[in-house]
């Protein structure tokens, strides 16, 4: 895993291997903190406002402490870039509610911001398209973090663990009521019979700033897009299914278990 040189953490560019945070910090002790995954091309970062957007919703939502605006973090994101010479380039933010030492009206939320290269998905994946996996644990539509990129992020990597296992790229969550959901790192869509399927953010799922854009491009083009409740029967009948996030972009999916989807090609979608 690349390692940022430099982070802003906390109002401060510090070198990554000198950057310390509180060992009373409520992310690090409990989970209880937000991120985001964003992606610079030619110095700018894509959707910033997006993301920023969804951060402060899930700051409201899960009454995560916060004491940064928006134009503060934007601005910070973009020293980080400048301080490690990118341009092109997979960042990370964390946003935590802080000390839980500190008394709750003094407490400052810790923001710790790092960019490394970009390191794009091998093109076989794009020209052939990936193996999926169904994955083992369901999503509870009553458990508030879900919907929210959260830091309480355990059972998603050890889905993503399994699937890489499994020679997958993706696992695909369904919820306890076997409604299809999302995949650990990514939004979900199908195409039948030329119209786009994807699970509502009521299922919930992540608002995905990916999945919004490809919503507003089929939108655009004319495309017929419909969110709406999906089965398994509806992922073994697709003529097509891609996966999406803002690092991957847009990645087609050729199998999901030992079922082909499709012809097994990448469909014109």
């Amino acid at each position: 895993m690349l390692i940022s040189e430099k982070v802003f953490l906390n109002g401060k560019l510090v070198e990554s291997d000198k950057a310390c945070i509180s060992a009373a910090d409520s992310g690090f002790l409990y989970g209880a903190g937000l991120f985001e995954t964003m992606r610079s091309c030619n110095g700018v970062v894509f959707a910033l406002k997006d993301h920023l957007d969804r951060l402060f919703f899930s700051m409201k939502a899960l009454s995560v402490n916060n004491t940064y605006d928006k134009k503060y973090i934007n601005d910070a994101i973009y020293k980080t870039l400048q301080a490690n010479k990118l341009t092109d380039a997979r960042l990370r933010l964390t946003l935590t509610g802080g000390p839980m030492s500190e008394p709750e009206e003094k407490r400052q939320a810790t923001l710790l911001i790092a960019a490394t290269k970009l390191q794009p998905y091998p093109t076989e994946y794009y020209k052939n398209g990936v193996l999926v996996v169904l994955c083992p644990f369901k999503q509870n539509p009553t458990e508030p973090i879900y919907g929210h990129k959260t830091t309480s992020y355990f059972s998603r990597m050890l889905g993503l663990k399994q699937a890489h296992q499994k020679g997958a790229a993706e696992a695909l969550w369904f919820t306890v009521d076997n409604r299809l959901a999302e995949g650990c790192i990514s939004n979900v869509f199908l195409v039948k019979d030329s119209i786009l399927y994807t699970p509502p953010i009521g299922t919930p799922v992540l608002a995905g700033v990916a999945r919004k854009t490809v919503c507003e491009t089929a939108m655009k083009n004319s495309i017929e897009l419909v969110e709406k409740d999906l089965s398994i029967d509806d992922v073994l009948g697709a003529d097509e299914i891609f996966i999406t996030n803002v690092i991957m972009q847009i990645m087609p999916v050729s199998g999901v278990e030992k079922h082909t989807v499709g012809d097994g090609k990448v469909g014109p979608m």
